[in-house]
């Protein structure tokens, strides 16, 4: 039996990160020739429950009243949907128009967490947008799922930004620890990275345990047939990086998702919420 290509997991819920997510999910897409799986998830606040509002009405009136709410609990429930239905259409139409032709919708109930193992059970990547369906409300606030998916999932999450640009120049965010060396083997195998600029920042002081770090890095990098440019960086991170992305002019920015140090940490805690929204380019989350 030959096993199927790992996909790409598309999570479309319907807000204006929506388009976004299906174009940084064509774009991995070709890069690494994988199908694409959108899911739009029902969660439980889009699910009615029905309400007992009738107080001391009469008991004709209360069984008649109960039986309208329960109908208009069932028609609430056809219309969200098909409303996600709408969207995981819409969603295709995206990325059929962006090329892609490998290409499955799939509509889930429940919570998007809870369902998250068997979403990512054959997933090499998933593609989540930074806000969501309130975006245009809550600007200073992550999705709400955001958060969670990336501290539950175990596959490598890629956080969209508000709109797709084309990415030419990566920073990846190292502290020269095992995990991040993975990290870097990971970018040097996959040809999601192919003819992209790699540049490899360490922020901190530079030492000769840094300095060595950062060569191992560029090394591993080179046998990958990347050719990545070295910085050590002065600063804190979630200040120093945001910066030197938008005056450098990044496309995108890659850094691990759990760990103790300074960089790797910031997933753990507030400063990497302050990170991905500080940043207005995607950030590519490794495990």
């Amino acid at each position: 039996m030959i096993d199927q290509p790992q996909k790409i997991v598309a999570l479309v819920d319907g807000s204006v990160y929506s388009a976004s997510v299906c174009d940084h999910a064509a774009w991995i897409s070709q890069k690494i020739e994988a199908p694409v799986e959108l899911i739009h998830v029902l969660g439980r606040r889009e699910a009615s429950d029905i309400h007992d509002h009738s107080g001391a009405i009469a008991l004709g009136a209360r069984t008649a009243l109960l039986e309208q709410l329960a109908e208009l609990d069932a028609h609430r429930a056809k219309l969200i949907s098909q409303r996600g239905r709408a969207i995981l259409e819409d969603a295709q139409a995206l990325m059929e128009k962006a090329g892609v032709t490998e290409l499955t919708t799939r509509l889930r109930h429940g919570d998007l967490v809870d369902a998250l193992a068997d979403i990512e059970t054959d997933a090499r990547v998933i593609v989540i947008g930074k806000r969501g369906e309130a975006a245009d409300f809550a600007k200073g606030h992550l999705g709400s799922n955001l958060e969670r998916i990336i501290r539950a999932s175990r596959k490598p999450v890629f956080v969209a930004s508000r709109a797709f640009k084309p990415i030419r120049k990566v920073l990846v965010a190292f502290d020269g620890s095992a995990s991040a060396m993975k990290a870097v083997d990971h970018i040097a195998r996959s040809p999601l990275f192919g003819g992209l600029a790699v540049h490899v920042i360490t922020v901190g002081t530079e030492t000769p345990e840094v300095a060595k770090g950062l060569a191992e890095a560029r090394a591993a990098l080179h046998a990958g047939g990347i050719e990545a440019e070295t910085l050590v960086l002065p600063g804190q991170p979630e200040t120093a990086l945001a910066k030197l992305v938008e005056e450098a002019q990044f496309d995108l920015l890659v850094m691990g998702a759990y760990g103790h140090s300074r960089i790797r940490s910031l997933i753990i805690g507030s400063t990497t919420t302050a990170m991905i929204r500080a940043c207005k380019v995607p950030v590519f989350l490794m495990r």
